[in-house]
């Protein structure tokens, strides 16, 4: 059974960046929090396996190219600017129905807007979220980061759900 409405445009499509506006909300509030109330590389245990660590990355994720002299700064803010205008180029693209793309779509440049305002304002990216176990630590993140995963595996599930109809 298809759907007939599926080859008709979404209406509306770029209506989703309210989402995008929200992930940058957050992730810039929260950052701005753990400026204010946190010190620089002391953890303050919120859980065993998490806690609130202000750090500075440079780099991209997992702190990739932080040790390389600031030019990645503009690297990757470029990067991340690209990205944007892609993906919501591919957002006003979309068909109806494909509401999960769109919402998978808004989260990711949300988090590559958050963490780009820090890259150009800052310098660096802030990060806050710390977990670990044991003497073994994930690399620290931030809400941006997080919105950027999430978004990604929304793409994932989707592109396999296509895969599976035999799109």
């Amino acid at each position: 059974m298809t759907n007939p409405d599926a080859a008709l445009p979404m209406r509306h499509p770029l209506r989703w960046l309210w989402l995008s506006a929200l992930v940058i909300l957050l992730d810039l509030g929260t950052k701005a929090l753990a400026v204010s109330w946190l010190d620089y590389a002391r953890p303050v245990e919120v859980l065993p396996v998490f806690d609130l660590t202000l750090l500075h990355n440079t780099g991209a994720a997992f702190s990739f190219l932080a040790d390389h002299g600031g030019w990645q700064r503009w690297l990757f803010a470029a990067i991340a600017v690209g990205a944007s205008i892609g993906l919501t180029v591919w957002l006003s693209r979309l068909k109806a129905g494909e509401t999960m793309l769109a919402v998978s779509l808004a989260a990711i440049i949300g988090g590559a807007l958050g963490n780009l305002f820090d890259r150009l304002v800052h310098g660096y990216v802030i990060d806050f979220l710390s977990f670990h176990w044991q003497s073994y630590y994930f690399p620290a993140f931030n809400l941006a980061d997080t919105a950027i995963t999430l978004g990604a595996i929304g793409l994932i599930i989707e592109s396999l759900r296509d895969a599976r109809r035999g799109k």
